[in-house]
């Protein structure tokens, strides 16, 4: 089960009242939970763990349980129907724990309201518990021009529990050279998806194919060596290294569940895995290309895309240097969430849009996305106070659940 909720009540007031006014509360309640009563052996052992305030007078029996609460490393959850100066005990106990600099919060208002809320929370605390066992692979420094991008790696061990991996690209250019041949029925299968192009581009695309399948196998098995649930990678290096790009590979690894980002960008690569802990969804590491503030038109784009984010897709050449191969996505209209975490946690951008049109000019990275925000005073950010120039794009809208995550801490 993944809601707990563990009881706390005075002993100055009836038992067998307070347990039938409790059943009836906690029945009134859209949502399946393991009930536990006053025994806290179990508290912290499930995704959400709420503390049923009942009565008045429990501040006392609080403070008492508080050393073995705390070692759940949550925040805590006071879930309080109002009777007999429950919500009036609650509020003195988050004071309390918000004097000590303790994460908390009291659920109060009707079963609706209080239905909704465990149903978001049990999905962030899921994703936070998901979180403290995530390792991300950093392949290679941030490139150059990220210069506001960087990221303290003690900060995010603490504050999100995820554990920044570095991997020297020596180690991926020595995986890539112990890589066969690939599969033909493989390469052949990619291969189908080449864009119409001219004839002195095919040929190339063609000869890129090979390398870039190998690249998968190679990324992969890094990922399996050193135990990943993501990476980053310095990826412009692998155009001089080896003549071939990385954007095949990160559609693909991204397809498979793994979070797989650009240009060694570390806060975007935190957001897609985020974004996949919350949501279980692959994101489109993207930059914006030409912004409309006064309709709210975005258009972003970037050279490659999960596999699993779109209805079809075209191998093209990489757009800035025209080598290896490119992604050309072309993901379902419809609504999207643009999201990104600042480098130092510090701060957050979530903004819901729709998917208006993908297009393919040959002036832009190969996958591009037309979208109009819902609020156009959203644009105001881009233009002045952005979180770097990478943005995570998710299909669906999901700024509550995003802000849940990072707003009540």
């Amino acid at each position: 089960m993944s809601v707990a909720i563990f009881m706390l009540s005075s002993s100055l007031h009836n038992e067998e009242a307070v347990v039938r006014t409790t059943r009836e509360y906690l029945n009134s309640l859209d949502v399946e939970y393991a009930f536990h009563g006053s025994d806290f052996k179990q508290y912290g052992e499930s995704a959400l763990n709420l503390i049923y305030v009942s009565t008045g007078g429990t501040e006392a029996a609080f403070l008492r349980l508080l050393p073995r609460l705390l070692e759940s490393e949550s925040p805590i959850y006071l879930l309080t129907s109002g009777k007999s100066n429950s919500l009036a005990a609650s509020a003195e106990i988050l004071s309390y724990l918000r004097q000590h600099n303790v994460k908390g919060e009291i659920l109060h208002g009707s079963a609706e309201y209080v239905s909704r809320r465990i149903h978001l929370l049990e999905k962030t605390e899921t994703a936070r518990k998901w979180l403290r066992n995530a390792r991300l692979g950093v392949m290679g420094r941030p490139s150059d021009w990220l210069i506001s991008s960087g990221v303290d790696y003690e900060t995010v061990r603490q504050r999100l529990g995820v554990a920044l991996v570095d991997i020297p690209m020596e180690e991926v250019k020595a995986e890539l050279d112990r890589q066969p041949e690939p599969d033909a029925g493989k390469l052949a299968e990619l291969s189908s998806h080449i864009a119409p192009l001219s004839a002195d581009d095919t040929p190339g695309i063609e000869h890129s194919m090979a390398g870039a399948l190998q690249m998968y196998t190679a990324l992969k098995a890094i990922v399996k060596h050193h135990d990943l649930q993501g990476f980053t990678i310095r990826c412009f290096d692998l155009l001089t290294a080896v003549q071939n790009t990385g954007c095949t590979a990160l559609a693909l690894l991204n397809a498979e569940g793994y979070v797989a980002g650009c240009e060694g960008d570390i806060p975007t690569a935190l957001s897609m895995l985020t974004a996949r802990s919350l949501l279980g969804i692959s994101g489109f590491q993207a930059n914006p290309a030409h912004i409309n503030p006064e309709t709210g038109e975005m258009l972003f784009a970037h050279c490659t895309i999960p596999l699993d984010m779109v209805d079809r897709f075209e191998l093209d050449t990489h757009f800035e240097s025209g080598i290896g191969i490119g992604i050309r996505g072309y993901m379902q209209t419809g609504p999207v969430t643009i999201f990104k975490l600042a480098g130092d946690l510090s701060r957050l951008f979530v903004a819901e849009g729709e998917l208006i049109a993908c297009q393919g000019k040959p002036d832009l990275c190969r996958t591009q996305q037309q979208i109009r925000l819902a609020d156009p005073s959203d644009t105001n950010y881009f233009l002045s106070n952005p979180i770097g120039n990478h943005h995570v794009i998710l299909p669906g809208h999901h700024k509550e659940l995003i802000e849940a995550m990072f707003l009540s801490e």
